[in-house]
């Protein structure tokens, strides 16, 4: 099985302005995906895809390759697919069976969470794509959404019908955006995310999505805490 791995790292992040290089508990934030990739047993080729000539020092003791992402795939408005296009169409010499991207701005995934989303996607040949995802804390639980009018409460999505414990919520899920396995004909159909998706459970604690400056500030606690 040969499987791509893209780690995207666009350097124009206006909210958290040199997002790839900042230090993170003393390490480039992009040095947490790239050694999940490297150590990763199914990625036959990685690729950094970034418009960043700063990251290049941190490629060259990986077998990472870097892709120099054109101007116009680099916006803020730019899909996310036309950056994987652009590394498959450098890459049309190679056939793969699994395009994987892996979030530089997770950076908590290990490589067995890579492994493991890839390994859920290649043993399931009714699936066309499968991601990491975290499990909902009761407290954004969609059963608890509320919504305002005139300072009044409504429920969101549905009638929450008195005070309802932890244990008898149902379990929900949200893509915490650090790994997406995706077979090549769900890219070709302009996709990233087929229509049947498995979801590879990632803990809470290493599920931490950065986009904002406070986001960076509580990884920080949390490698820390956790010695990431």
């Amino acid at each position: 099985m040969k499987c791509l791995g893209i780690i995207p790292a666009r350097k124009g992040s206006k909210r958290v302005p040199g997002k790839n290089t900042k230090l993170l508990n003393g390490v480039p934030l992009l040095t947490y995906a790239l050694k999940a990739c490297e150590e990763s047993e199914f990625l036959t080729t990685i690729v950094v895809s970034s418009d960043d000539d700063d990251v290049l020092p941190m490629l060259a003791s990986t077998r990472a390759k870097f892709l120099k992402r054109p101007d116009m795939l680099a916006t803020d408005y730019s899909p996310a697919i036309d950056y994987v296009h652009h590394v498959l169409q450098s890459f049309s010499d190679e056939s793969f069976d699994v395009i994987v991207i892996v979030q530089a701005t997770t950076p908590f995934v290990r490589s067995n969470d890579i492994d493991s989303t890839i390994e859920l996607l290649a043993n399931d040949s009714t699936a066309d794509s499968a991601v990491s995802v975290m499990k909902i804390e009761q407290l954004y639980h969609p059963m608890k959404l509320k919504t305002m009018r005139n300072n009044i409460l409504y429920p969101y999505l549905t009638e929450e019908k008195g005070i309802v414990a932890a244990k008898d919520l149902p379990n929900v899920y949200v893509r915490n955006g650090g790994v997406y396995a995706t077979r090549p004909a769900v890219i070709a159909s302009n996709r990233i995310i087929g229509d049947t998706c498995l979801g590879f459970v990632m803990p809470s604690e290493r599920s931490i999505d950065i986009n904002e400056p406070i986001d960076f500030e509580f990884a920080e606690f949390i490698a820390k805490k956790y010695n990431f």
